[in-house]
Parts: structure tokens; C-alpha cells; sequence
């Protein structure tokens, strides 16, 4: 036990590996986060929904980029379980995450409706079909 107790703190002291303790700083907007409601641990802010490029999901294992990952969009699974996209914004690297019952409902409704609102073509377009 003594030398998972020397673990412990070497990875607590690395803010950026939030995978394996269960509280961290958000580095975008800077609020403290904790597991979720469940338990489990956190991959991005439930806030702001942002997170870190701590994970290499390409080949797996850590990641040496750290970059910031931005919310890009929302994914909805056959399943209909909801997708969290996020683009790192230092080697634009994808990744998808679950979204969380205690997620910012506001952001991610934004997120989901942007296609919608904000489409490649006018909507006038529409009418003369």
C-alpha cells in the first residue's frame, strides 16, 4: 500500500491527468470539478464542457499534446445516448465523450441546434423546393 500511496500523490500533483484522480481545475474556465453524480470520473467540465488532450485515442495511453479540447458538436448514438465532440485545439485531434445528466443542459442544447439555426444555405432555399 505504501508505494500506491507514492502513486497517489505523483498523480495528483499532475494537473493534467484527469483520468486517473477524480478532481481537477478546468482549464478554460477554471471551475473545480469533481466525479460525476454517479461516481465515475470526468472527461471534460460539466460547466463548460470543455476538457484536456490527456488521452491518445489514436494509440491509446496518455498523450503528450495537453491541448485544450473545445465542444465541437453533439453526436446521438442509434441508441439515442447523446455524444459529446470535442476537437483538440492544439493538434485537432477528435474525441468523443458521454454526456452527463449534470452537463450544462444550456450549452448543449446550443450545440445541438446550431446546425439547425445556422445552416450552409439559405433558408429560402426551402421554400422553392
Amino acid at each position: 500500500m505504501s508505494s500506491n500511496s507514492g502513486n497517489t500523490s505523483a498523480r495528483q500533483s499532475d494537473p493534467y491527468n484527469t483520468l486517473k484522480i477524480g478532481t481537477f481545475t478546468c482549464a478554460w474556465c477554471g471551475l473545480t470539478v469533481s466525479a460525476a453524480a454517479d461516481g465515475s470520473l470526468r472527461d471534460h467540465c460539466p460547466s463548460c464542457l470543455h476538457s484536456l488532450h490527456v488521452t491518445d485515442h489514436v494509440e491509446g495511453g496518455a498523450s503528450d499534446c495537453h491541448g485544450r479540447m473545445s465542444p465541437i458538436a453533439i453526436a446521438v448514438l442509434r441508441t439515442g445516448d447523446w455524444m459529446l465532440v470535442h476537437r483538440c485545439v492544439r493538434c485537432d485531434e477528435l474525441t468523443s465523450h458521454p454526456v452527463r445528466s449534470d452537463d450544462n443542459q444550456l450549452v448543449l442544447m446550443r450545440m445541438a441546434v446550431r446546425p439547425l439555426a445556422q445552416p450552409p444555405f439559405p433558408l429560402e432555399a426551402l421554400g422553392a423546393l
